[in-house]
């Protein structure tokens, strides 16, 4: 797939020039269509032509006719997803005025550099270009910074994620057996497991990225502490939130739209973004999901604005607290409809964890999840590390922001990372998850 990646990047950095010399803005337009048309078919080809096919076929199939199977033979590209937005993003910008990279071989590194081509973060060519154009030479501070997220982002995906998966993976077979707390409890691990994973890998890119002197955007910041739905996508995989703001949700809505328009452009760019995801039909499902739940937060917090009823209450750490705690279950929620790919199975969990049917469950082996013996014994202790994690959440973000660690001595530091890299060859799970990302 190196020679899919090297065509668009050839193509772009030509069509770049094409629409920057193109003239008239309404030439320009019509060359930026053609630029992003191409993208995006590559796009759909590779990633959507299966899933357009099944789709046809299912509902050709709900009306009565029978159809055999058909399938492409399709290898989906790593990392397609993420080099085209990249793609996407050049052209726009070039389209808004900017000027495009005059170095061929630097566009290429801007396509095709490692530490972000699988699985992000999204870079934006402006930010990235600048440092590309400084004179690289080797510094030991490139080290001190990029071992560490190395180190921790390793941690993270080893200790935590790969753990939680056996949990998880374990229950996904099965999902309908197990009551309504144990379906809240795999409903919790999955969303720490995806948040560990994918924090893991952003941390490991930026660690990677840092050794040969780049830095690339954070992706993350305290997600689970959000006091809304928009603050929490605000913080969760944030280069993709801008990306889709700035080329999808603005465009869309308008600069000075009605509310009624920007409620729609928000279940519509929510919705792409959830079949960016993944050629599945849970996946759109949970794009919707989380539309709707920031149209809701976003008339809410309007109603709240505009009333004195309550103002006291809503000023309140109390209300704060109950709004991170509810932001997280409805989070949790749409962590079921992105691991679980069957609807009718989501549907029914959901149903199942919202009260609305009996709480117990058939529980295949009779005993409660946690209280299974093939679970790992580290499993115990990552619930434990999360719940630390949490507590611990603000107070050492405020000295991480400080540069407290920073200044610890260096034997303290290196002490510290030894000592991480020795437990996750102790309780490193017998079996290992990819990087839930990779898939996209």
């Amino acid at each position: 797939m190196v020679l899919l990646v090297i065509g668009m990047t050839v193509f772009n950095y030509f069509w770049g020039k094409v629409i920057h010399n193109g003239g008239e803005k309404p030439k320009k337009k019509k060359l930026l269509i053609v630029g992003l048309a191409a993208n995006l078919f590559c796009l759909a080809y590779f990633k959507y032509a299966n899933f357009f096919i099944d789709s046809v076929l299912g509902a050709y199939n709900l009306v009565g006719h029978q159809s055999a199977h058909l399938a492409l033979n399709i290898i989906l590209p790593l990392g397609i997803s993420f080099f085209v937005f990249e793609f996407v993003h050049y052209l726009v910008d070039i389209y808004r005025g900017n000027k495009p990279l005059e170095s061929f071989t630097l566009f290429a590194l801007f396509a095709a550099f490692f530490p972000t081509q699988i699985a992000g973060p999204i870079k934006r060519y402006q930010d990235f270009s600048k440092q590309m154009l400084e004179e690289k030479k080797f510094q030991l501070s490139y080290l001190d910074e990029g071992m560490p997220l190395i180190v921790l982002g390793l941690a993270k995906k080893v200790l935590v994620a790969n753990n939680l998966a056996t949990v998880v993976d374990m229950m996904a077979n099965t999902i309908t057996a197990y009551s309504a707390p144990e379906l809240w409890i795999f409903a919790y691990a999955f969303a720490f497991q995806v948040y560990f994973d994918f924090s893991g890998y952003t941390d490991i890119a930026r660690g990677s990225a840092l050794l040969l002197g780049y830095r690339i955007p954070l992706n993350f910041n305290m997600p689970f502490i959000a006091g809304s739905m928009s603050d929490l996508w605000r913080r969760w995989h944030m280069t993709l939130t801008a990306w889709l703001r700035d080329y999808l949700l603005i465009p869309i809505s308008g600069f000075r739209g009605s509310h009624t328009r920007f409620a729609v452009a928000t279940l519509i760019t929510m919705t792409v973004c959830g079949l960016w995801h993944g050629a599945s039909w849970n996946f759109v499902i949970w794009g919707f999901y989380f539309g709707v739940c920031l149209v809701v937060n976003n008339y809410f917090k309007r109603w709240r604005e505009n009333t004195e009823f309550l103002k006291t209450f809503f000023e309140s750490k109390w209300f704060n607290a109950l709004s991170v705690f509810l932001t997280f279950q409805a989070f949790c929620l749409g962590a079921v409809i992105f691991r679980i790919k069957d609807v009718g199975t989501d549907f029914a969990v959901m149903k199942k964890m919202l009260l609305l049917s009996p709480l117990h469950g058939t529980n295949a082996g009779g005993q409660y999840i946690l209280a299974r013996p093939e679970l790992p014994m580290f499993v115990p202790v990552v619930l434990c590390m999360i719940a630390a994690l949490l507590l611990t959440n603000v107070p050492i973000s405020k000295l991480q922001e400080a540069g407290f660690f920073k200044r610890l001595p260096v034997p303290l530091r290196a002490s510290y990372m030894v000592l991480l890299v020795f437990i996750m060859l102790v309780f490193v799970p017998r079996t290992s998850s990819p990087f839930i990302y990779f898939q996209f």
